[in-house]
C-alpha cells in the first residue's frame, strides 16, 4: 500500500476517533448528532464504527441478591440505561444468586463483541478475578471490562439525591450536630476500602464539609452501629445514613436498620446511575480505539 494511502487512512481514522468521543458529554450520555451536518457520503463525518459493525453490547454485571426487589431494582436502572442509549444492546448477567447468570449470558453472545460494565462500586474480588474470569472462560465473545463504578462525582450527585429523599434538608449543612455514615458492603481489599474513603470525602465535599464516615456491614471495620456510637460521642447526635449499595439486599437492610432516622434508600434506578453505567461502558469502547484502527490499516 502506498505511504500516502497509509497516511490518508490514518487521518480518517483519528477522524472517526475524535468523532466518536466527541458525542460523549461529561455525565455519561451521547450528545445528539447535528442533523445540520451532511451524512459521511457528502463530506461529513464518518461513522464511529467500521461499515456493517454494531456498537458493542452492554453487559452490566450484578452481584445478585436473594431479595426479589434487587433485582426488579437492577431491571429499572437497565431500563433507564435504554431510554437514554435507544438502540443499543444492553444485557444482564449476575455473579451469583440471580438469573440470568453472567456465564449464560455471555454465552448468548457467542460471537459478539461485549462491554461487561461491573455494578459494583469499587476494586473489590469481584472486579479483579471473578470478571475476568469469566470473560476468560467465554473466548467465544470479543469482550473487554470496564471500571467499576466508583468513586465517580455521578455516584455522589446519586448519594445526595437519595438524602434528599431522606429529609436531608439545606438546615443540615450548617448544623455542628449533623453527620453522615456512608454505610457500604465492606472488602478485605485494601484498594475497595480505599475507593469508598474517597468516595465519602467526595460527598462531605458535596454536603459543604459535613462529617462522612465510611462504614461497613462487613469484611471491615468500623460497623455502622459502631460509626453512628463514635459520631454521638463526638456531639453528632442528627445523623444520616447514606446506602451505599447498588440494589436493596441483606447488607443494606441491615444497615438502615442501624439508622437513628430513616436511611437513604440504596442508589437503585437513579438517574445518575444510569448516565455512570453508559459513561464507564464509553470509557471501555474509547480505550479499544487504538485496536480498532489497527484492524482497519491491515484490512485496508
Amino acid at each position: 500500500m502506498p505511504l500516502d494511502s497509509t497516511a490518508q487512512l490514518l487521518t480518517r481514522v483519528t477522524a472517526q476517533l475524535s468523532t466518536q468521543l466527541s458525542l460523549v458529554s461529561r455525565n455519561g450520555t451521547r450528545r445528539p448528532m447535528d442533523r445540520t451536518r451532511p451524512p459521511a457520503a457528502a463530506g461529513g463525518p464518518p461513522s464511529p464504527y467500521a461499515p456493517g459493525d454494531a456498537p458493542p453490547t452492554l453487559l452490566v454485571v450484578a452481584h445478585g441478591s436473594r431479595d426479589p426487589r434487587a433485582l426488579r431494582t437492577v431491571l429499572a436502572l437497565l431500563d433507564r440505561v435504554r431510554d437514554l442509549r435507544p438502540g443499543l444492546d444492553v444485557r444482564l448477567g449476575h455473579i451469583e444468586l440471580n438469573r440470568p447468570l453472567l456465564p449464560d449470558t455471555l454465552d448468548g453472545l457467542r460471537g459478539a463483541d461485549a462491554v461487561l460494565v461491573p455494578l459494583l462500586l469499587g476494586r473489590g474480588h469481584h472486579v479483579k478475578h471473578d470478571l475476568p474470569a469469566a470473560a476468560a472462560a467465554a473466548p467465544f465473545v470479543r469482550t473487554r471490562i470496564a471500571a467499576p463504578l466508583g468513586p465517580h462525582p455521578l455516584l455522589v450527585e446519586a448519594l445526595y439525591g437519595r438524602l434528599v429523599e431522606a429529609g436531608w434538608g439545606a438546615a443540615d449543612q450548617g448544623d455542628r450536630h449533623t453527620a453522615v455514615v456512608l454505610a457500604a458492603a465492606g472488602s478485605r481489599d485494601p484498594d475497595s476500602a480505599q475507593d469508598t474513603r474517597r468516595t465519602a470525602r467526595m460527598l462531605e465535599e458535596r454536603l459543604g464539609g459535613v462529617p462522612v464516615v465510611p462504614a461497613y456491614a462487613s469484611a471491615a471495620s468500623p460497623t455502622v452501629p459502631a460509626a453512628l456510637r463514635r459520631l454521638a460521642a463526638r456531639g453528632r447526635h442528627r445523623t444520616f445514613v447514606a446506602s451505599y449499595f447498588t440494589a436493596p439486599g441483606r447488607f443494606a437492610s441491615a444497615a438502615a436498620g442501624a439508622a437513628p432516622r430513616a436511611a437513604a434508600l440504596p442508589l437503585g434506578a437513579h438517574p445518575a446511575m444510569a448516565r455512570l453505567l453508559l459513561h464507564r461502558y464509553d470509557q471501555a469502547v474509547s480505550a479499544t480505539a487504538p485496536a480498532q484502527a489497527v484492524r482497519l490499516l491491515a484490512s485496508a
